[in-house]
Formats: C-alpha cells, sequence, structure tokens
C-alpha cells in the first residue's frame, strides 16, 4: 500500500493571487469577540475558546442514553463507548444558540479541537502582516520564516538555530509573506496517543484517524488506509448528508414568509372587522358604545391568540432554520476548506448533527387562520335595557363533524332526481347556523368513473345545504361530499340506483278464477291451481297466498312495483290473464 500522492483535500492549498481567506468570518469567539484560542467544536457546530467555555456555569443532567451520546472530543474517539446507566452528567448550554451541550468524561479540554478555526486564525494573522503571530520554539518573538517540512513558525534567531542542528539542517524555509497566498498553512495533527506521530492513517473498523504506531499497536491487524485514499468514501457520503438538508432550508423560508404573509393577511382582516363593529354602533349612543367596547375587547384577545399561536410558531421555525443553516454552513466549509484529516475528525459531529437536524419534525402550514367575521344581525342580548345586535365569529366548519341526512343517501331510481342534505357543524359539534362553506360533490359510475353525474348544492343559509342529482342509467354510484377538501362524517359512500318504477301489467285480483270467468288456461304468477284442470289459483285451493296479489308478479302489496320479467318460455295463457 502506497500513500496516494495527490488527496482529495491537499494540507496546503494555493488560493489564486489576490483572494483572501474564505473564511474570515470565523476566527472569532462569539463570546469574547477575539481571535479563537484553542477553539473546540460543540455538538451544535458552534466553535468556541476553550477559555470561555470553561467560564459557562455547568449544570447537571441525567444522562439515560448509555453510551451513544451528543458529545464529541478528541480524546473520546480513541476510547471505546461502554453502555452505562442512568447518571448524573455535567452538562453546559451553547452560548450561541443555547442547546444543552453534555460534557465528555474529560470536561471542556476533551470537546474536539477546531483545526479548521485554527487554521483560519493563522491565515488571518498572516494576512494582517504577521500580527499576533509568536514563535514556536520560543514562544517570544515575532514570527519570519516558517519550516516547510516540520511545519513550525520561526523567528530569525530560532530559524537560524534550526539550520545549524543536524536534523534539521536540510528543513525547506520560507518567508512568512510568501505564504500569504496559501489557503493552509496549520501545524500537523498529532496522535493524542503518540504525541510524536502524525495523523496519516484511518482506522476503517474504528472509523477514526490513527497513526503508525497505532496500527501496529491498538488497531493491529484493524483495515486500514491512508486519509487520502478513503477520504473520496467518507467526503461523499457527508455531501449527500448535506444534498438532503439543503431542501429543508429553502422549506423553512418559505414556511416562515407564508406566517408572515397569514400574520399580515390577520392584522388588516382584524383592522376590516374592527371598522365595521365601529360603524355599526354608531347609531346607539351608550348602550350601543358599551356593546361595541366589548366586542373590540373580544375582537383583541382573538387577535392576541391567534398572534401568539403564529409567533409561538414562528419562533421555533426560526431556531430551526438557524440551526439548519449553522449545519449547512459549517459543512460546506468544512468540505470547501477543510483537509483530508480534519474531514474524517470532524465528520463523526457534523454527521450526527445533520441527522438530528433532518429527523426534526415541523409544519410548513400555519397553526391558525385569519376567519374571524362580524355578524351585525345576530342578536347580543341586552345592554343597559336596549336589545342589541352583532357578534363576533370564529367558528369554522370541521368536516369531520359535518353530518348527511336524508331518505335517498343510499338509495335511487335511474332518471329521476335524488337528494339528500349536508349538516355542517364546527369542531365542538354545533351546528355552524349559517351558510357560506364551499360544500363539493361529486357522484361518480363505479364503471364509469370518467363520467360523473351532474349535481346541484343548494345553500340553505342556516348551516344545511340540499344535494341534488339525477342518475342515467342504473348500478352502484360512489358518492364524494367534501369541505376544505376533506371528506366529511360518512363519506364516501355507496348508492345502489335502481330501474325506473314499473307499473303493473296484470290485474290486483282474489283469485285467476274470479279475475279471468272461470277460464281453465288462465295462469297466475302466484303459482297455485285448481282441481278439474283449472291451471291458474283458486279460493282455499293448492299454492293461492291466501290474499289478494298481483296477476303479473304475484306481490301482495298494491302499491308496488311490478317485478315480473317477460321471456320466450312465458305462458300465452299467463299473458292472457295479465291483458285481462
Amino acid at each position: 500500500m502506497s500513500e496516494n500522492k495527490k488527496p482529495l483535500l491537499g494540507f496546503v492549498h494555493k488560493l489564486p493571487s489576490g483572494t483572501a481567506p474564505a473564511n474570515s468570518g470565523k476566527t472569532r469567539c462569539p463570546l469574547c469577540m477575539g481571535l479563537f484560542k484553542a477553539p473546540r467544536l460543540l455538538p451544535c457546530l458552534h466553535t468556541v475558546c476553550t477559555t470561555c467555555l470553561e467560564q459557562l456555569e455547568p449544570f447537571s443532567v441525567v444522562d439515560m442514553r448509555g453510551g451513544d451520546s451528543d458529545t464529541s472530543s478528541e480524546g473520546s474517539i480513541f476510547q471505546e463507548l461502554k453502555p452505562r446507566n442512568q447518571q448524573s452528567q455535567i452538562g453546559i448550554l451553547c452560548p450561541v444558540c443555547d442547546a444543552q451541550v453534555d460534557l465528555p468524561v474529560g470536561g471542556v479540554k476533551a470537546l474536539t479541537l477546531d483545526h479548521l478555526a485554527m487554521n483560519d486564525v493563522m491565515l488571518e494573522n498572516l494576512h494582517g502582516e504577521g500580527q499576533g503571530l509568536v514563535c514556536d520554539l520560543c514562544n517570544d518573538r515575532e514570527v519570519e520564516k516558517r519550516c516547510q517540512t516540520c511545519k513550525s513558525n520561526l523567528c530569525q534567531f530560532c530559524c537560524q538555530a534550526h539550520r545549524r542542528q543536524k536534523k534539521t539542517s536540510y528543513h525547506t524555509m520560507v518567508d512568512l509573506k510568501d505564504l500569504k497566498g496559501y489557503s493552509r498553512v496549520g501545524k500537523p495533527i498529532l496522535c493524542p496517543v503518540h504525541p510524536s506521530e502524525e495523523l496519516r492513517l484511518f482506522c476503517e473498523f474504528c472509523d477514526r484517524p490513527v497513526c503508525r504506531d497505532c496500527v501496529v499497536g491498538e488497531h493491529r491487524e484493524h483495515p486500514y488506509d491512508f486519509t487520502s485514499n478513503v477520504i473520496h468514501k467518507h467526503g461523499d457520503s457527508v455531501r449527500e448528508l448535506l444534498r438532503g438538508t439543503q431542501p429543508r432550508v429553502e422549506a423553512l423560508e418559505e414556511a416562515l414568509a407564508q406566517i408572515k404573509r397569514v400574520n399580515s393577511a390577520l392584522q388588516k382582516r382584524v383592522e376590516a372587522v374592527a371598522a365595521d363593529v365601529r360603524k355599526f354602533s354608531e347609531g346607539y349612543i351608550k348602550a350601543i358604545e358599551e356593546h361595541r367596547n366589548k366586542m373590540l375587547k373580544q375582537l383583541e384577545d382573538i387577535r392576541v391568540q391567534k398572534e401568539n399561536s403564529l409567533q409561538l410558531q414562528k419562533a421555533q421555525l426560526e431556531q430551526l432554520l438557524a440551526d439548519m443553516r449553522t449545519g449547512v454552513e459549517f459543512t460546506e466549509h468544512l468540505l470547501t476548506s477543510g483537509s483530508d484529516l480534519e474531514i474524517l475528525i470532524t465528520k463523526g459531529v457534523v454527521v450526527e448533527r445533520l441527522r438530528k437536524l433532518n429527523k426534526v419534525e415541523y409544519n410548513t402550514h400555519p397553526g391558525v387562520n385569519d376567519h374571524i367575521s362580524f355578524s351585525p344581525q345576530e342578536k347580543a342580548g341586552q345592554c343597559h335595557g336596549y336589545e342589541v345586535y352583532g357578534a363576533i365569529n370564529t367558528k369554522e366548519v370541521d368536516p369531520a363533524k359535518c353530518v348527511l341526512q336524508g331518505e335517498d343517501l343510499h338509495r335511487a331510481r335511474e332518471k329521476q332526481t335524488a337528494s339528500f342534505t349536508v349538516l355542517c357543524k364546527d369542531a365542538t359539534g354545533e351546528s355552524m347556523g349559517r351558510g357560506g362553506d364551499n360544500v363539493h360533490v361529486a357522484v361518480l359510475p363505479k364503471d364509469k368513473k370518467d363520467s360523473p353525474v351532474r349535481t346541484m348544492v343548494q345553500d340553505n343559509k342556516d348551516g344545511t345545504y340540499c344535494v341534488s342529482y339525477t342518475p342515467k342509467e342504473p348500478g352502484l354510484y360512489t358518492v364524494w361530499v367534501c369541505i376544505k377538501k376533506q371528506h366529511v362524517q360518512g363519506s364516501p359512500f355507496t348508492v345502489t340506483v335502481r330501474r325506473k318504477r314499473r307499473p303493473h301489467l296484470g290485474v290486483f285480483h282474489c283469485c285467476t278464477f274470479c279475475s279471468s270467468g272461470g277460464q281453465k288456461n288462465a295462469r297466475c304468477a302466484c303459482g297455485g291451481t285448481m282441481p278439474g284442470g283449472y291451471l291458474g289459483c283458486g279460493h282455499g285451493h293448492k299454492g293461492h297466498p291466501g290474499r289478494p296479489h298481483w296477476s303479473c308478479c304475484g306481490k301482495l302489496t298494491e302499491k308496488s312495483e311490478c317485478t315480473y320479467i317477460g321471456g320466450p318460455s312465458t305462458s300465452t295463457s299467463l299473458l292472457r290473464t295479465v291483458a285481462l
């Protein structure tokens, strides 16, 4: 195995001439506002100085998650995760987004070092003519040279000493001003277990960077490769996760814009209703003015209630959007500016954060609407002995509470108008008592769903709606009744359309003998016969139903539909009886 000489993200990148570092705004601590000093990356992907985090007031939390927690540290990646029982743990709040940060066993200093931020700080110092950079060896004098071999910043004195030593005499020295065109000038990242070794390898089994000594010790027989060879696979997985997160940012922005529009409509609607209330109350003196003030107070309470609900939803979505943006911006910066090793070190924290953000459920539709109306004709009782009118209505029809009524609800006749009633109710089950709702009805033949039956919906202005339709053919029909694009209670339902009512072709008689005048060949649909060769029924004889009936179909009810079905086998004598 040989190390790839052209990594996906090299340790040193050369920027085009005149180009400033792309992340110059990511070099200052949000607490002390100074350049980062030993910056630590929190699980929410915000970066804060180590000393600033140590000054935050910790609090005790109960950890019931076992070994898998939302913290990541440079030391913890070299320790096996062990399941834990419920125990007390120390945590802090992120000073940027107030997210809870559970500190690892090593405290603040065990959190992940943000090497990307450290590199940005060094670049900013370079562009500021070396201000703030001191020699890595003596920690006293101003930096003038940089050793490209051991990646150390040296003053003039230490540079000369560096060249005189036998071990470092062959190292390449460059002037600090010549590095201003580079995008990466960070120091090598050393192994925390073997401080003299640089992290150049990646253990696939443990999913973490390791050094040369690690693979012959703790990670012996584990599959591993150079970081430059595995960055393609792990970088692509982070990019794929990022692509799934970015559309959510757009959806949240659109949801906030929609809330703003609804809030604006709510304000306008409230003002319009308030104007109607004031205009209506001008005709009355003291009683009407008091009644007006009561209604305005009620309207203000509704506005406050609805607006508070919108503001709460807005605040929740804004916080989620801020978290999403932080995750997207940090990940984009990591993938575009981070080195191979930095991406691999930070990958665990980034992936965990983006996955958690992607699992957050949110409602993109406003939780309330601007449905407020004023009913000037509605009686509002008495005020100072005067009958007053006018009321604020916030009732809204609830499709799940609406009911269907009528005898023709599940049956109809071809070419005859059938009707039923829709009774609209609100969420509490009370009748709306008014019209104006959009009731949509569709009647579809089950075998011809592309040929709907024409329907009519009549608004009775009292919360009920009369629906009528005329089916052209018999068969089964499906009826849809929807309000606000939702099915009402009992919808959809099936209607059986029978053939048009058929009149009787025979006579309603007591028996065949009487109705035919004693003809022997006359028959009756009841199937009765008499002795002596009479083929029809007679009183008290075999097959007679014992009561008057129709000769054509045998039905016992005089006012009924004929069910007689003629055919080639029908007896001519029966037809003759029918004709009589």
